[in-house]
């Protein structure tokens, strides 16, 4: 769908659920709430303008892999999608620029990283979603441990999640990465957070510290403040949240109706 507001910004849906959006003339521009956190983690890992290597787990129409080619020219990246269709779809209407330096691969995100080289990403963007609910398949601790193995020692995990209160798939995820990263940080609107409404969390982890200061600062500067939560508090929200094992993963929580609608 185009929006009559910029050129040539096009939104993308997915079963009825807004997936992406993505503006061709100014790709750094990031209109949803959730890529918008998942851009203020994707500025502060490095120094501004170095090129990294990027994995990203689901691809709608690539908005973050071209704010990464826009943001850190010369990066490589990986954008793994299953729906082939979807990414047929976008390279007809929404085609990458020429030397983007982005490889699509159509094929599914978990099979895809456990095929992986170990040590091969400085960034791994997880932003999997089957209609409006995470797959079963990519909620457990076994496709954390996929994930730690595929980063590089000083990589960071960065995944757009949702849940509501009382937050039990959430609580579940982190306590999940809590078993494989030394480092842990939560990104959501503080009405998210506080219970008051079903919404985005991104979930941020590595194994050194995380620029945590820049992020808050970041977040809440930001048109749509967020709030970050680290440390003890982090902590106390996972509680006695349990790792989910293979067998026993689900996909995540329905969002009640409307929650995601096109405003």
């Amino acid at each position: 769908m185009p929006d009559v507001d910029r050129r040539r910004a096009w939104l993308l849906t997915v079963d009825g659920a807004p997936q992406s959006y993505v503006d061709l003339d100014e790709p750094e521009h990031l209109e949803f709430e959730y890529t918008r956190r998942l851009g203020h983690v994707l500025d502060t890992v490095a120094e501004p303008g170095r090129a990294l290597d990027v994995l990203h787990l689901g691809g709608g129409a690539m908005t973050l892999p071209r704010y990464v080619s826009r943001t850190r020219p010369g990066s490589r990246q990986d954008v793994v999608e299953a729906d082939r269709a979807l990414l047929d779809l976008v390279a007809e209407h929404l085609p990458l620029p020429d030397g983007a330096g982005v490889t699509p691969h159509g094929a599914d995100a978990r099979a895809w990283l456990e095929a992986a080289p170990a040590d091969s990403a400085d960034v791994l963007v997880a932003d999997v979603f089957g209609g409006s609910r995470v797959p079963a398949h990519l909620t457990s601790v076994g496709y954390a441990r996929e994930a730690a193995r595929v980063l590089r020692a000083d990589g960071v995990y960065v995944a757009n999640l949702a849940d509501g209160a009382p937050f039990r798939f959430l609580r579940a995820q982190l306590a999940g990465f809590a078993t494989l990263f030394e480092e842990l940080a939560l990104i959501a609107e503080p009405g998210v957070l506080r219970g008051r409404r079903f919404g985005n969390a991104v979930l941020v982890a590595a194994h050194r510290p995380l620029d945590t200061a820049a992020l808050a600062r970041r977040t809440a500067a930001d048109a749509f403040p967020a709030r970050v939560e680290h440390g003890a508090g982090l902590r106390t929200f996972i509680g006695d949240a349990r790792p989910v094992r293979d067998e026993d993963a689900e996909p995540s929580p329905e969002p009640p109706a409307g929650a995601f609608g096109i405003g």
